[in-house]
């Protein structure tokens, strides 16, 4: 027989639950949505960590416990935790509206993040600001799915905002040359933008490399460069694909 455990307020907490339906029985557990959602994708998480409480519902909102006797006749346990992981592997992983607003943003910036490092303007071959990629995914009313990753994502964004802002993924070669005091300490910085195509040590003892990497970056490489070397670096693109 459920029992009454303790009741939320319903003015104060939103609670993120799993459910699930056995038959005419409801099974919810209170949850941290994100843990929630690692476990089911086959994270090791700790079930201690995964539940707000300890407890099985058979509506948590009210605070109305599920028996034990009827865990065992559906689960073929009692054991809460037990139960709980059942439950939340089986069943639906419920959000409130705040968490699932706060997944989209998370998901949304990722996308756009990538979208920034790889993509320029076809036109002129410069990055787009963050701000201009994003004006223009809410012009196309995009839809970010939260189930699905931000890299399966990416083509789809770029198809939907084309028609608004001109863009384009474009790889670049490029050529540097740094004098032998700043050559050192700038290669793993360059190595770290890109795949490296070239790395030469000259008679002058000059540095020359030519690094591959994604046109949105092209900026932040030579902000670096001129940052590390005050200026003394020469860049200069050799290819585009």
């Amino acid at each position: 027989m459920s029992g009454s455990g303790y009741s939320f307020d319903r003015e104060k907490i939103h609670l993120n639950v799993a459910r699930m339906k056995v038959g005419k029985d409801v099974f919810e557990v209170v949850i941290d949505p994100d843990l929630a959602l690692e476990l089911r994708s086959g994270k090791s998480v700790s079930m201690h960590d995964v539940l707000k409480d300890e407890m099985v519902f058979t509506e948590a909102r009210k605070g109305l416990r599920a028996s034990e006797h009827k865990m065992q006749e559906v689960f073929g346990t009692s054991e809460p935790l037990e139960v709980a992981r059942t439950i939340i592997m089986k069943g639906e992983v419920q959000e409130t509206t705040e968490h699932r607003a706060k997944l989209v943003d998370e998901k949304k910036r990722k996308i756009i993040g990538i979208i920034h490092r790889n993509a320029v303007d076809p036109r002129n071959h410069i990055p787009h600001p963050i701000d201009r990629i994003e004006r223009a995914m809410e012009e196309a009313k995009v839809r970010i799915d939260t189930r699905r990753g931000a890299e399966e994502q990416v083509e789809e964004v770029l198809n939907q905002i084309r028609p608004i802002l001109p863009i384009k993924f474009e790889t670049k070669q490029i050529q540097i040359r740094i004098p032998s005091q700043y050559g050192a300490k700038c290669y793993s910085v360059v190595k770290g933008f890109g795949k490296m195509l070239k790395d030469q040590w000259l008679s002058d003892g000059s540095w020359l490399a030519v690094v591959e990497i994604p046109g949105g970056l092209e900026p932040d490489l030579y902000d670096k460069l001129n940052a590390m070397t005050h200026g003394n670096v020469e860049t200069e693109v050799i290819g585009t694909k």
